[in-house]
């Protein structure tokens, strides 16, 4: 590889690429023509020389050098994005950009503390993608965000977790449903009931399951929902009774009831989720400091959990 031709500009256009999906989206993200972008990725190819895209099922995909190549540019250009930031605190000003994706759950919660944190700080650009998990997990696995919220952390070498919120798990049922009026409830009480599910791999679904499990009960009627609105208007309309985060429900929620069952709430919590290998942008870790201060502020005090500051000591000697 001829080293001295490998440019800031082509790793930016790269980087652009692989992000965006297509030259034709990177190409609008970095105001510049197809073709541009395009000649750009061919002298970048030739300039490694062996192939760093290929067309699949889904799009454009990464060879295994154009991964590596992926990983340092994200280093390269990190680090520059970084030096801008340190920059820009220098001069004073509060700026630089970060993204944080959800999980669909935590759209409930998260942005009450994001609420405040951009009118705190309007000049720095955050980006807020949410998503299920499985979409999260590709995410993560593609370094596509620097901050990312589960509610059952990834069992990754370089995921570092650290829980900021309860999110217990209820049982609930249409308000009229004759279990409503008992007074305890036991899962062989509800085994002949239809439940109302996620989308397997969602966490409070693995949770849910597992906890079945350990029970030694298996349901005998379950449909799958796509969303927690989903569920929450079926389980209302009377369709079944289902397992979703507490956080889920409004204060005041017609047509449902929580179900005293034993053993309930089931314990989970919320965690922020960032990478060991991978360096975090100044406004990343700016918010991380922010959160680590205001969760009671801004969140149910009742339901923190407040470990923040473990991200930090276990990732202080990789970004130094």
């Amino acid at each position: 590889m001829r080293l001295r031709h490998l440019t800031f500009r082509l790793l930016e256009v790269y980087v652009a690429v692989v992000r965006t999906g297509s030259v034709t989206a990177a190409a609008h993200q970095l105001h510049l023509s197809q073709p541009t972008v395009s000649q750009q990725l061919k002298r970048l190819t030739e300039t490694v020389g062996e192939p760093l895209l290929r067309t699949g099922n889904k799009g454009l995909e990464l060879t295994d050098v154009g991964r590596e190549l992926y990983r340092s540019a994200l280093d390269v250009t990190g680090r520059f994005e970084d030096f801008a930031d340190y920059l820009s605190e220098l001069r004073g000003g509060h700026r630089g950009r970060f993204s944080i994706a959800l999980v669909n759950t935590a759209q409930y919660v998260l942005p009450r503390l994001l609420g405040p944190y951009s009118q705190a700080f309007p000049e720095v650009d955050l980006t807020l993608e949410i998503g299920n998990r499985q979409q999260l997990l590709q995410r993560f696995e593609q370094q596509l965000d620097d901050v990312y919220v589960f509610s059952h952390p990834p069992a990754l070498e370089q995921a570092v977790a650290a829980r900021f919120l309860r999110n217990p798990l209820v049982m609930i049922a249409p308000q009229h449903h004759p279990l409503v009026q008992k007074a305890q409830l036991s899962i062989h009480d509800l085994k002949h009931e239809r439940f109302l599910l996620r989308e397997p791999g969602s966490a409070t679904r693995m949770l849910f399951e597992s906890w079945l499990h350990a029970q030694g009960v298996q349901l005998s009627d379950t449909l799958q929902m796509a969303s927690n609105e989903a569920i929450r208007v079926g389980v209302s309309s009377g369709m079944g009774l289902a397992v979703v985060s507490r956080h889920v429900l409004p204060l005041q929620h017609p047509g449902i009831e929580v179900l005293p069952l034993q053993q309930f709430p089931l314990d989970s919590h919320w965690h922020f989720i960032i990478r060991r290998d991978r360096r975090l942008p100044h406004a990343a870790r700016g918010f991380l400091d922010y959160a680590a201060g205001s969760l009671e502020q801004w969140l149910p005090a009742e339901y923190v959990c407040n470990e923040i500051e473990r991200l930090f000591s276990q990732t202080r000697e990789e970004w130094a």
